[in-house]
């Protein structure tokens, strides 16, 4: 059963969110997102809260990559509040239409990928990416890197500056500043993508399936190292590179109606930029 907000105690946390039964807020540091973390505790104060374990995060698109790979491990519905600049992953904060947003906000769920990398040192390091995993040129020198899915190559030698693996939540982030394709949320896809190709010139990336295993490989991990990131998690003197969606966790995202996710990236698709 439900218990009304107030009802529910509150435990301190390190000076950045308070935690109460089935419903967390969690904000940012910065004075935006404090601000509206303090209208929404005044707005919830007297309220009773019908969706259980939900949390409130209060940031941009970066904290709540971060909040959702803290929280993998649980099942946890989290709506988005912008403070921060775009904003693609949160919803947009009004003190009079919040609470109202907030019950009937619809629920989205997507899939992150798995990136494990071998290291020059031949040391494993796993991270998880919800947006995209990208290859990146570690100095001066250009990338020479081949990509495969499974054991058939998708490029076998590509110069660049990287390369990227993008989610369809992620395709209008990285993956579309670099010309990648807009994926539909339900597609089922994958996006590869090739930054600053130099040879081939005009490869263009490709779209696979989400069931594939994408391996990226330094073919001159001496001369031309390379540095492998998963959304903000880094791994320098990367050698290989294997990517996969991981199927065995889920993360719910709440929108509010006729701002969910699924709808955002569909104006992205529409969009026209102005100059």
């Amino acid at each position: 059963k439900s218990l009304p907000f107030w009802e529910c105690q509150f435990e301190s946390g390190r000076g950045h969110h308070k935690k109460m039964k089935n419903l967390i807020i969690i904000s940012d540091k910065n004075p935006k997102s404090q601000i509206i973390k303090k209208d929404i505790n005044n707005i919830l104060k007297d309220k009773i809260i019908k969706k259980k374990n939900l949390i409130i995060v209060v940031g941009g698109d970066g904290f709540m990559l971060q909040t959702l790979k803290k929280y993998k491990n649980t099942k946890k519905s989290f709506y988005g509040i912008n403070s921060g600049n775009y904003g693609f992953l949160m919803n947009k904060f009004s003190k009079k239409k919040f609470l109202n947003n907030l019950l009937k906000s619809k629920l989205i769920s997507i899939l992150p990928l798995e990136m494990k990398v071998i290291c020059k040192n031949n040391k494993i390091k796993n991270y998880l990416a919800i947006n995209e995993v990208s290859v990146l040129r570690q100095s001066k020198q250009a990338a020479l890197i081949s990509i495969k899915n499974k054991s058939k190559f998708i490029i076998k030698k590509l110069i660049c500056d990287g390369a990227l693996v993008s989610t369809p939540a992620g395709s209008t982030a990285y993956n579309l500043s670099v010309h990648g394709p807009i994926l539909n949320l339900n597609s089922r896809k994958l996006s590869v993508s090739p930054i600053s190709p130099f040879r081939p010139r005009r490869w263009k990336g490709k779209i696979i399936s989400e069931n594939s295993k994408i391996t990226i490989t330094n073919l001159d991990p001496i001369k031309r190292p390379i540095i492998a990131v998963a959304d903000n998690n880094e791994v320098r003197q990367a050698k290989r590179i294997s990517v996969k969606v991981n199927k065995r966790i889920k993360f719910n995202l709440l929108y509010d109606r006729n701002r969910s996710l699924q709808n955002k990236i569909k104006l992205e698709q529409l969009r026209k930029e102005t100059y």
